[in-house]
């Protein structure tokens, strides 16, 4: 939070995207005595042990609230189950008699467990430990909608896109409202600051993307500050590159994420100087460890500590032996103990 504010931390921050997760065993056990992921999720108390258990392990300075993006569209009228070995399957919205059946003015009001596993987090988290709640970007999660589920290149919501289909446009502003509300109420349980995930920002090009990734998370920052939400937004472009200086003074984000393959001279000398950065380091290289683990945490080292969140490109693989996330919190938190002497 001393970053996001404009403030010298009094360490460099460090936080995890899926730091709870598969490749947790304590994770596992709950995830098999929850019954499903959906359960999980629905559930406040299991749903804040898995928060807590990688704040129990490592010396991380933030939690993220565990849920999914796709929970909000469930609550707007999506049909939504998760398949064993398959991940989301979704009824597909693909015309404008569906995309105007989505309900977004009442959806945040049906997620009262996540509220609730926000309160119980703020009880429970230590307090030099910040709780950071999100949401998915409109065009990620209409994605889904669109495709009915994951795709590899999501080419029927890309082609909606380029065709300018005026029910596309209904379902991003129906997901534009229903997040602003969301990300509201999260904040209010006690959310000290919120995320904006577009995993898939870089399928579009110019023109597009100012459309359909910059004004929609502009929309979403904008309705929250008319509701007195006044939490610092962390805005996640994943793969818009050059772009991201663009998205950032276009959507009014504290900082913005960066995903692995950008360069940490340019996230030094182009964007830190404008806007806090977090991120950037392989998940690749966290399974590989040794000294590839090594020369990637001391890359990101070189970033000015006030300008930088640490964290990773993109998320935690299941298959990631948790002893190098703890070489890699060693190696982060050495250099605080190096400032220190």
């Amino acid at each position: 939070m001393q970053v996001l504010n404009g403030e010298m931390p009094w360490r460099r921050p460090v936080w995890f995207m899926r730091q709870a997760g598969r490749y947790l065993d304590e994770y596992r056990a709950t995830r098999a005595r929850a019954g499903s992921f959906l359960d999980l999720c629905y559930n406040p108390e299991l749903a804040a042990e898995v928060t807590l258990q990688p704040i129990r392990r490592f010396d991380v300075d933030a939690a993220i609230l565990f849920a999914d993006i796709l929970l909000l569209p469930q609550m707007m009228g999506v049909d939504l189950r998760f398949q064993q070995g398959e991940g989301p399957r979704l009824q597909p919205v693909r015309d404008m008699n569906a995309a105007e059946n989505l309900k977004a003015a009442q959806a945040a009001g049906d997620l009262a467990p996540v509220y609730e596993t926000v309160r119980i987090l703020r009880r429970e988290l230590p307090d030099h430990v910040s709780l950071i709640g999100f949401c998915g970007a409109p065009w990620t999660v209409a994605t889904y909608i669109v495709e009915g589920g994951g795709s590899p290149e999501r080419l029927r919501t890309r082609f909606a896109a380029l065709n300018g289909e005026p029910w596309l446009d209904v379902i991003i502003d129906r997901l534009v409202e229903a997040s602003a509300a969301y990300l509201a109420e999260q904040a209010r349980a006690g959310a000290q600051a919120l995320m904006i995930f577009d995993t898939w920002a870089g399928d579009l090009p110019d023109g597009l993307r100012e459309k359909y990734i910059f004004q929609p998370v502009a929309r979403i920052i904008e309705a929250l500050r008319a509701k007195g939400i006044d939490a610092p937004v962390i805005g996640f472009a994943r793969g818009i590159g050059p772009a991201q200086p663009d998205f950032a003074r276009s959507t009014a984000v504290a900082a913005i994420g960066c995903e692995a393959n950008m360069p940490v001279d340019y996230m030094r000398k182009v964007l830190a100087p404008e806007i806090v950065v977090q991120g950037n380091l392989d998940p690749l290289a966290v399974i590989a460890g040794g000294e590839v683990l090594e020369q990637g945490v001391q890359r990101l080292l070189t970033l000015p500590k006030e300008r930088h969140i640490f964290n990773l490109g993109h998320g935690f693989r299941p298959d990631t032996p948790v002893e190098h996330v703890q070489r890699m919190m060693d190696l982060i938190r050495a250099e605080d103990e190096s400032q220190d002497v």
